[in-house]
């Protein structure tokens, strides 16, 4: 059962679904990207919100591959994750998710990419 949850992200209030018992979850992605938002804004050098977000999307995107396993290493497991399902493919599909319930609540200022 999905739970609709408001969240603010750089100032800006957002009400995303998310399923029962995930709220934490998705509170620390949420404090995550704001976090990334409100330094790429704080520099001063971009003013789009649209161009922020992509922005902190390819770094946080850019950090999780830093920690992928050299190449011909086995993937780790998640924790959390079904037998066999490496890290990756759970957090890619996480993010998948996460993008598209940002999209909905973006749908009236556009779409992130």
């Amino acid at each position: 059962m999905m739970k609709q949850v408001e969240v603010t992200i750089l100032g800006q209030g957002y009400i995303l679904g998310c399923p029962a018992g995930g709220e934490a979850k998705l509170e620390s992605a949420v404090s995550l990207v704001d976090r990334e938002m409100s330094m790429i804004r704080d520099t001063g050098k971009i003013k789009a919100r649209e161009r922020i977000a992509v922005l902190a999307a390819l770094n946080l995107a850019y950090r999780m591959t830093e920690t992928d396993p050299p190449a011909g290493t086995p993937p780790a497991q998640a924790p959390g994750a079904r037998d066999g399902e490496p890290a990756d493919a759970q957090t890619q599909a996480a993010l998948a998710a996460l993008q598209a319930r940002l999209d909905a609540a973006l749908s009236d200022d556009g779409h992130l990419l």
